[in-house]
Order: structure tokens, then sequence, then C-alpha cells
């Protein structure tokens, strides 16, 4: 700014303080960072802002762990075996830091909200441990891990600030889809679930700062975006910005660029009439839903406090059929809850079989920390919890190929992600109902839409051969296309 006596050119506070960061970031030594990223996407879409909030402090990603100078762990206490996973890698992470003992460790998300200093206790090389409300305070924990070389928990749980996108200060790459959080947190406390305990109580993000964020994404070539929350049904519903799920998904349809949307996850409770009619009058919103039952028993949905019956489910259901014919429905069964018993499961096979999955996500009950479920007598055995996984699996595994071999001879609108896991310089992409679909076109970019006849169908994904000059005629339901 300019002084009014001697115009002399003098810089703000703000001014000053930007140019010492700007400083010490031009002499600090560009670092290494290595992000292990386990559970849910919004383990991933936090395990992106981790690494944009450490790109000003030098800190570049790195896919070789062994070269790394940071190493987070973006961790996930859903289900025992996730938290069984957490410390085995710490385990090998001991070894690593034994020969490099410079090597920093911090330990993020779910499990470390839930342990805190226990973990460092069981774990004393790990330096860091930051809690699901501690990701705006990262750079400063590193910092202090760096500087005073002593060892940080952070898991305070009471900053009310909402959680807000942080833009990426370099070229993103190439990618066609990206993961948006709209909400954190949940206030439904299921018996099994640890969720209101590690990510707290239901908070939505202010609906500009979610659209501004999705434009700001689709202009660097995203062209489908999945928002992300643990029940996004209820967006809005407590925060009072004007704005519930429903409204948000038709601001979302109308940016400009954007070609797909998802969301997850949905809680069948809080499925409104007016959600389900969005999927019958939003042109970009994809033909899929992901809508966990949990059970088909109304005695053990009670238990679990799910907040709904069979028959409301059931019902949900078929309203989405009618406004959808072709609407994908996926959903999460838990195996072997405490108390279940035999007519129990037989119900919850019977709907497996009445609604007819597109795909199932099957997990076996177990206890976690602070949940009701983990006291409640009847515990279901592990090997009878284990023989009623297998029979899900079974059931689900023939209705999911017959239904993907429904596919063979129609043409989908395959949006274009990258190469193919199979290699053969495949590409891989989605349908609109969320099927894998491998094909081979040698013209295709990350982000096309290429519509793709199917000509094969496995258990999980489809095999396809691009279309070219197709006349294209789309089915207003479903979005199939056939050949003319």
């Amino acid at each position: 700014m300019v002084s009014g006596q001697d115009n002399e050119i003098t810089n703000t506070p703000c001014e000053v303080a930007e140019e010492k960061m700007k400083a010490e970031v031009s002499y600090m030594k560009a670092k290494h960072l290595h992000i292990v990223t386990m559970g849910c996407q919004m383990n991933v879409y936090d395990s992106e802002q981790m690494e944009r909030l450490l790109a000003p402090m030098n800190y570049r990603p790195t896919a070789d762990m062994d070269k790394a100078d940071l190493i987070l762990v973006n961790t996930c206490a859903i289900r025992k075996k996730a938290e069984h996973k957490v410390y085995s890698f710490l385990g090998r992470l001991a070894r690593m830091k034994q020969r490099k003992p410079e090597l920093i460790i911090g330990v993020g998300g779910c499990v470390a909200q839930q342990e805190g200093y226990r973990l460092v206790e069981l774990s004393p090389h790990v330096d860091i441990v930051f809690g699901t409300f501690a990701l705006k305070r990262l750079p400063a924990l590193v910092r202090q891990v760096t500087e005073k070389r002593t060892r940080v928990v952070d898991v305070d749980n009471t900053a009310t600030d909402e959680a807000s996108y942080v833009k990426p200060s370099g070229p993103q790459g190439e990618r066609a889809t990206a993961f948006v959080t709209i909400m954190t947190g949940c206030d439904n406390f299921c018996t099994y679930c640890v969720v209101p305990y590690v990510r707290g109580r239901q908070t939505s993000r202010k609906p500009d700062a979610i659209l501004q964020e999705i434009q700001h994404i689709v202009q660097n070539g995203v062209r489908e975006v999945t928002l992300l929350g643990q029940n996004v049904n209820a967006y809005g519903l407590k925060n009072g910005h004007g704005c519930d799920f429903p409204k948000l998904l038709e601001a979302v349809n109308n940016i400009e660029g954007l070609r797909r949307i998802r969301f997850t996850t949905s809680h069948p409770k809080d499925l409104s009439d007016k959600l389900i009619g969005a999927f019958g009058r939003l042109d970009k919103l994809a033909p899929h839903i992901h809508l966990p039952v949990q059970s088909g028993s109304d005695r053990i949905l009670r238990r679990m406090n799910r907040g709904y019956t069979r028959d409301c489910y059931l019902k949900k259901v078929e309203k989405l059929r009618k406004v959808r014919p072709s609407i994908a429905l996926t959903s999460d069964i838990i195996a072997g809850f405490p108390g279940e018993e035999t007519t129990d499961f037989e119900d919850t096979v019977k709907l497996i079989s009445s609604v007819g999955f597109d795909n199932l996500f099957i997990f076996k009950y177990s206890d976690r920390k602070n949940v009701p479920a983990s006291r409640f007598a009847n515990k279901v055995s592990g090997a009878l919890k284990g023989e009623r996984f297998a029979r899900l699996l079974n059931v689900q595994a023939k209705i999911t190929l017959q239904k993907n071999l429904s596919l063979v001879g129609t043409v989908q609108e395959i949006l274009v992600e990258g190469l193919s896991k199979k290699g053969d310089d495949q590409l891989t992409g989605h349908t609109p109902c969320n099927k894998i679909v491998n094909f081979v076109d040698r013209t295709a970019l990350v982000g096309d839409l290429v519509p793709v006849k199917i000509v094969e169908a496995f258990s999980h994904s489809l095999l396809g051969c691009p279309i070219s000059g197709l006349e294209r005629h789309y089915d207003k339901n479903g979005g199939i296309m056939h050949a003319a």
C-alpha cells in the first residue's frame, strides 16, 4: 500500500505474512508424501484433501512408500477386520521406522478418532494421531513433529467449522470421476454402527460451497461426481441452509459440462418421494442407487434401530422402479447380527430374491467399540455366520450374473475412466447403471462417453466393443441404446 505522508511503499500485515510463508517454502527441501487410504469413498476424498493441505509445505506425493519422508494412514473402523488391517500395516511401518528413524508416520481417520492416545501406546513408532475432526489442523501437527520431534495426538471433536474444499495447487492429472463430500456424521445411531462416535453428529456443508467445488473440478475435466455422506438423503434437514437433497441435486444437474451424478449412501427411512422423483426428472442423475437394507427381518431391523420395516423398504423399491424402470439397485447385508434366528435369516434370503439386487455388499457382523449391539446377548457363532455369509454370496452371485447376461447385445454409453486392470490396452468405465465395462478403443480418451456394445458378461464385469457411427436410440427410462 502507499503511505499518505511520504509515499513510501509498505506491505500490509497480510502481505508480510504471505511473503514470509513464500520465503519459508522457497528454502524448504521438497519432501515425499505417501498416503495409504483404507475404507470408504469419504476417506478417499479426505486423503486428497490431506495431499493438498500439505502441498504448501513442499510435500509431494509419491507412489513409492520407501521414498517417503511422511507416511499417512487414513483408517477405517467400520468393521473389526478393517481395524485389524490398520494395526497389521502399522507393524510393517515399525520396521521401516527402524531403518529410517527420520520418517514421520501419521495415522488419521476413524481408528485414530476412536483410539486416540491408545494408538500411540500400542504403536510407539507413530508420530501423529489425528482424528476425523483434525483434518484442517494436519499441517500444524506435521510442523510440530518436524520442529520439536515429539509425538502429537489430536482427536478434539469440539470444532464447529465445516470442512472446506482445498483447491489443488498444481496440475490434477486426467480423471473423469470425482468424489465430493456434502455432509459428515450421522444422527441415526444404528445399534451396530460406529459412525456417530467417530464422525460425529450429522452436519451438512453449505450448498454454495459444494456447487463451487463441483464447478471447479468439472472445469478441470471431471465428468461424473459422486456426492458423499453417511446419509445423503438427510442433507440440509438439520443445518437450516434452505436446501434439501433433491434441491441440491437439481442445482448440481444444472452445472455445465457435468455429465453424470451419483450419490451414496442412502438411508431407506429418509428416501423421500421427492428424492425418488428426481430419478425421473433429472437427466444427469445416473439410474443407480445404493440403498442398504441390512436385513430382511422386521425383528432384526428393530434391533438394529433402522427405522423402517421390510414392507416399507419394498414399497420404496417399487416406487423407484416405477419412476425409473431400469434403475440398478445395490445394497448392504449384515449376516449373523446378534439374535438372528433361522427365520430371520430366511426372511433376508427371500427379500434378496424378491428385490433382485444388481449387487450386494455382504458382511459378517462384528462387535464394534462403544456401540449398543456389542452388548447384545445371543451372539451368532462364527461358524454359523460363515455359513450364512456363504449362502448369501451364492444367492446374490446368481442374480448378478443373470442381470449382467441380460445386457449382452445392448449398447451402453461408457464414461472412459482409464486403463483396465485386465491389460491388453483395454480401457475401462461404467455404464449409467454402474456396471464395469472393459473394451479396446484406440482413439477414446479419459472423460469421453463412448457407445459400446456388450458382447460378453461375467460375474463382476462386462466386455464390450465400441460402436462407431451408431445411430443412438435411447430408452427414455434407462439410457440403453440399441443398434439401428
